[in-house]
């Protein structure tokens, strides 16, 4: 069985040495390298060859790769690396890492052309000067073959050991059982869409509800696909901790308990939550698990794959006897894995690690999105930079020598930008293309400062990854980004570029993938996450039936209230009285959701002063992990009072309560965002780029979260419930037409519903109206 590695992938196995060094080093972003290659190649004769595909075997070693430039007339092989600042500052260690990359290059092409010797030139090239350092070495082409051999043969072993791996895996996934005795209902037909979707690769939307098992009913299929090659690695990716540990659970169950686990599963986690020595910098003169990192990686990497289930703790355990960094050690055990489960930012975000793997290395992923309806907003975030005008007063109060003037700079035209400003909040057609000048010049400026740096100079790291984030994003600035300039009192002010549209920055992600899947319990309508999202318009969707019956959740529509702004006021004592009379009617454990934290607490302290005998707690601000668990440890079994929440906060989604923990919810709110400038601009571009401007910026936003908070109500085929919708909009058909279809309103007077528990049966529904009649 042969077995393929790019270049780049084997020199970083076997030559890599030395200490870990991630202080602060101002590398050039991906099209600032890009230019610089361009620029590097402009400079050479016309004969000069680009991107040249090298390969070549070693035994089963297969070894491809690109090498950036070759010259036929002077018989020179380039390798360009770009730059910033002090070239004499690189650690020896990445040094080494190039040439041995650079002089495999050139045994492949001594081989392809048949050359008995070649020059190799290893240029580096300095990003603010356009400078170029070249290093160059003439070498005979038995000794390149020799070098080629050596790092093969180190290799080999593990290469041997890999395929060895992936043979048996693949066996032991084409016996996988389902790990249940039967499918839930629906929980079959999301399978078999994942598995057709993965074999022909692709992207597919999954709105599947509350209870059916989409984890599991995800992972199956896509290691079944697996199996028969049609992928290389399975991300699961999450917007919550609790959803990496769902994956978890589900890998665990899906592995064979009579051997070893044939799947190679890794967790990645924060650094924060991941490092020994926190405020320690990541580096090997500091940090004792920096120090050699590279020397004993490859005892600790051996070690774990043999541990193959590599969940934080069991990494953290691998990293302790080795002393090496956990953090560290788990992003190199990503790469040698089968199965990773993380946050949507280790594939999302501008800097992602493993899409720039996936890329890199030409994987065949498949992509499985939890809690997909999360993405827009966490999208939106990634792709959204502000720069707060305090931090450059902050930095500029000592500023070393050389970065005054340019400080200066920016802060005299910053000023002049913001007071030709009278509203305090304003959003703009154009960028400032002066303030933008003035902070490419500081970038410059400060990364050739802090590459020379040697102590560390956190608040100037801070300020220049705040610019350089700012201005990488203001580079691609169009129509999809909102260019925001907020006013305070004296001289203060916030430059805020918002992505609302991230779609174009995903795009290229999905399409990197060779499949993409993304469900949840609310993607309604699919056209709205395919546009905002980037999807293709070959997306394809699926809607799961639920597998809960109409007559599980007493759905009462109260058409008397109003919860829009002006109406709060006169809202409050309804709503109390509603509150009261259900509990009154049927004791036990309520969820109130409001839309604001205003309005929650002019509702529970009416609640409290009017009917004190109801137990009632509320969510507040900021509550750390500690009071969420607090907060939810009150709704016990066959217990009693209502918890106040905010709708879209910690309780509306992700909570599971079944049975009589909780039997029913009031959502006293449409969910629609707040109107302001920023959500008026909003819905203008989404007018503009759409055609649903109000529908995709208040509406589908507001009812995905009333969904959600719904959701918490009926989790098993066991439980019975009621839900108020508290606003006379429910009535419209538009806003009725984007609930689940189980669902069916009742728009008589509120009577006593049904508890949760297995075999209550329902009160009489009395004129029952289906959705949509």
């Amino acid at each position: 069985m042969t077995y393929e590695v790019a270049v780049r992938t084997l020199c970083d196995f076997t030559a890599k040495c030395g200490n870990l060094d991630m202080r602060f080093t101002p590398s050039p972003s991906a099209m600032e390298g890009i230019a610089g290659h361009r620029v590097i190649a402009s400079r050479r004769s016309s004969s000069f060859q680009t991107e040249l595909t090298l390969e070549g075997d070693y035994g089963q070693l297969h070894v491809r790769g690109r090498a950036d430039g070759y010259d036929p007339e002077e018989n020179r092989l380039e390798e360009f690396k770009t730059y910033r600042g002090d070239l004499g500052r690189m650690p020896e260690n990445h040094r080494a890492l190039h040439w041995a990359q650079l002089r495999i290059y050139g045994w492949l092409l001594c081989k392809q052309k048949g050359k008995s010797s070649i020059k190799l030139a290893l240029v580096y090239f300095d990003i603010a000067s356009e400078s170029e350092t070249v290093f160059c070495e003439v070498r005979a082409a038995a000794d390149l073959e020799q070098h080629f051999t050596e790092h093969c043969q180190q290799f080999m072993s593990w290469a041997e050991s890999e395929s060895a791996h992936r043979q048996a895996r693949d066996a032991v996934l084409r016996d996988l059982r389902f790990p249940y005795s039967q499918f839930h209902a629906g929980q079959r037909e999301l399978a078999q869409t994942v598995y057709r979707r993965v074999r022909t690769g692709g992207a597919l939307l999954a709105q599947a509800p509350t209870g059916i098992g989409k984890t599991v009913g995800t992972l199956f299929p896509a290691l079944k696909a697996m199996a028969n090659g049609q992928v290389d690695k399975v991300f699961y990716l999450v917007a919550k901790t609790s959803g990496r540990q769902l994956a978890l659970d589900a890998l665990r169950r899906l592995q064979p308990t009579d051997s070893q686990p044939p799947v190679r599963v890794v967790e990645l986690v924060a650094r924060a939550k991941f490092c020994e020595y926190p405020g320690m910098p990541c580096d090997g003169a500091v940090c004792p698990l920096a120090r050699g990192f590279y020397d004993r990686l490859a005892a600790a990497r051996a070690e774990a794959i043999d541990v193959s289930f590599l969940d934080q703790d069991a990494v953290r355990q691998v990293a302790r006897r080795h002393q090496v960094c956990p953090y560290y050690l788990s992003q190199e055990l990503a790469r040698w894995s089968d199965v990773v489960v993380g946050d949507y930012n280790y594939y999302f975000d501008r800097s992602a690690m493993l899409f720039g793997w996936t890329v890199t290395h030409q994987w065949r992923v498949c992509l499985l999105v939890d809690e997909a309806h999360n993405l827009v907003e966490r999208a939106r975030t990634m792709y959204t930079a502000a720069l707060d005008h305090e931090a450059l007063v902050s930095v500029r109060r000592r500023p070393p020598e050389a970065l005054r003037g340019p400080f200066e700079r920016v802060d005299r035209v910053w000023r002049e930008v913001t007071a030709a400003q009278s509203e305090a909040h304003r959003i703009y057609d154009d960028l400032p293309q002066e303030l933008l000048a003035a902070l490419d010049t500081s970038i410059a400026a400060m990364a050739d400062h802090l590459s020379q740096q040697m102590g560390q100079d956190e608040a100037l790291q801070e300020f220049f990854f705040a610019v350089l984030a700012f201005r990488r994003l203001a580079a691609e600035f169009d129509s999809s980004t909102l260019f925001e300039i907020t006013r305070s009192d004296g001289q203060g002010s916030v430059l805020c570029l918002r992505n609302v549209v991230p779609g174009r920055f995903l795009a290229p992600r999905f399409a990197a993938a060779h499949t993409s899947v993304l469900f949840s319990a609310t993607l309604t309508p699919h056209a709205f996450f395919r546009d905002i999202l980037g999807l293709p318009r070959t997306c394809e969707y699926l809607d799961v039936q639920s597998p809960f019956q109409a007559e599980q959740l007493t759905v009462r529509l109260v058409r008397s209230i109003s919860t829009r702004f002006r109406d709060r006021e006169r809202s409050l004592v309804p709503i109390a009285q509603l509150l009261a009379r259900q509990y009154a009617s049927r004791p036990g454990n309520y969820l109130a959701f409001l839309s604001s934290f205003d309005y929650l607490d002019r509702v529970a302290a009416l609640v409290n002063e009017r009917y004190p005998h109801i137990p009632a707690w509320q969510q507040h601000p900021g509550m750390k992990e500690p009071d969420r668990e607090a907060f939810l440890a009150r709704f016990l079994p066959e217990g009693q009072g209502i918890g106040f929440a905010v709708l879209g906060g910690a309780f509306a989604e992700g909570v599971d309560l079944p049975g009589s923990r909780l039997i029913g919810a009031f959502v006293a709110t449409l969910g629609l965002p707040q109107v302001n400038a920023v959500n008026e601009e909003m819905q203008r571009r989404m007018d503009t780029l759409f055609g649903s401007g109000y529908e995709y910026t208040y509406l589908y936003p507001g009812i995905q979260k009333v969904v959600q908070a719904a959701g918490r109500v009926i989790r098993t085929a066991a439980d019975r419930g009621v839900l108020y919708l508290i606003d006379d909009r429910y009535a419209q058909l538009k806003v009725r037409k984007l609930l689940p279809l189980w669902w069916s309103i009742d728009r008589a007077r509120p009577s006593v519903p049904a508890d949760k528990r297995a075999g209550a049966e329902p009160p009489a529904a009395g004129a029952a109206v289906p959705r949509g009649s």
